[in-house]
């Protein structure tokens, strides 16, 4: 079998959908499949050699330099497709390559799938947009119907792709790599380089962007230090993007930022280093890194909106706050802190949930998924 996957984001890019692309494709072609990609040209990119490409120009946002937008080139995308001579095409983006991926396969008969990881149409809101809402929406649904399939990581994502009109999705990609992040990873030594051995540390991974409200969490971390401060307690973030800036002049004492870390051994090894980990973004398809704070053994606070709700469960593996509700989240902060029978509870679970993620059942998924959807070309 072959696949032909189109998308705007790619390794060495970090993002979920990035990242859950290189995976599948990786996952795919030990299963046996012939995999290409056409994606951006990102600057330093060390390509996988198994995985063939057609790179597109591209540039940077202005505001944003770590993404990468794709300039057209449906010439190209189109010689990709008759070149590779694909079974399926699976457009992993709703933006330009993905669009380019769907028309070029359309007019050459091959089957389309499609992902949808990210809820554009609420991101609107997030940017003080909101009067867009409704024609992302629209736009979103229309790109999904002409798909043979669309594969989203959540519930409450299906169940919206299907209140505007995308009735042929599947739940897919909930998986996490417990290889790669678990408990074992902790070292004491690298919590002694960050200067916070001996203190309870909380973790935030993931863009820097109005979207993942990180803001909340640092207002959170300062709220707790102030009623209690002589608990020793850490914060540490780890990403980058737009807000970074704002986010650093807005933190309290006692938060350290990190910046982008090598997801092979460095951020394995920090989640694990770390006592919790903390979460405020409502606008996740899944919550990846989520996912992999429970892996590693790390109770979770976080909002119960969107794919998060999907596998947040409170007083189980973390605990659940209400969005906006500041408050709140120092609340449950707090009480992961100082409540070490709670933690032990939560971490508990927290693992058993991980453990029901498994990559590896989801890989097996796609595979059978995709031949279904050939088979029935």
């Amino acid at each position: 079998m072959r696949l032909l996957c189109c998308t705007d984001t790619y390794p060495p890019q970090v993002n979920g959908v990035a990242i859950v692309t290189a995976l599948s494709l990786n996952g795919l072609v030990a299963r046996g499949w012939e995999c290409a990609l056409v994606a951006p040209a990102i600057p330093g990119d060390g390509a996988d050699q198994r995985i063939p490409r057609t790179t597109l120009r591209s540039v940077a946002l202005p505001i944003y330099p770590e993404l990468r937008v794709a300039l057209p080139a449906p010439g190209a995308v189109a010689r990709a497709v008759r070149e590779f001579r694909p079974d399926l095409v699976h457009c992993a983006t709703e933006f330009l390559v993905g669009r380019m991926g769907m028309r070029a396969a359309t007019r050459a008969g091959i089957p389309v799938v499609t992902s949808y990881h990210t809820n554009f149409a609420r991101y609107t809101v997030a940017y003080g947009l909101g009067f867009l809402e409704r024609p992302v929406a629209r736009s979103i649904a229309r790109f999904h119907r002409r798909a043979r399939r669309t594969y989203t990581p959540s519930a409450p994502a299906r169940d919206y792709l299907g209140s505007i009109g995308v009735d042929t999705v599947e739940v897919w990609g909930r998986g996490v790599d417990l290889a790669q992040f678990n408990p074992s990873r902790r070292r004491e030594e690298l919590r002694e380089a960050m200067g916070i051995a001996g203190r309870f540390t909380f973790l935030h991974v993931g863009r820097l962007a109005a979207e993942k409200d990180v803001g909340r969490i640092l207002d959170a971390f300062g709220a707790l230090r102030a009623a209690d401060p002589s608990l020793p307690v850490s914060l540490v973030v780890a990403g980058r993007g737009p807000e970074e800036q704002a986010l650093r002049r807005r933190a309290p004492q006692g938060v350290i930022f990190t910046g982008v870390l090598d997801r092979r051994g460095a951020l394995p090894a920090l989640y694990a280093s770390c006592d919790a980990f903390v979460f405020a973004s409502t606008t996740e398809t899944l919550g990846l890194v989520v996912l992999e704070a429970m892996a590693s053994g790390l109770p979770v606070v976080a909002i119960p909106a969107g794919g998060v709700a999907d596998h947040l469960r409170h007083g189980d593996n973390g605990l659940a706050v209400p969005e906006g509700d500041t408050a709140a989240m120092a609340a449950a902060m707090r009480a992961l802190a100082t409540d070490a029978a709670l933690r032990e509870d939560l971490i508990l679970g927290a693992r058993l949930t991980a453990a029901e993620r498994d990559w590896e059942r989801e890989l097996d998924r796609l595979d059978a998924s995709y031949r279904q959807v050939v088979a029935r070309g």
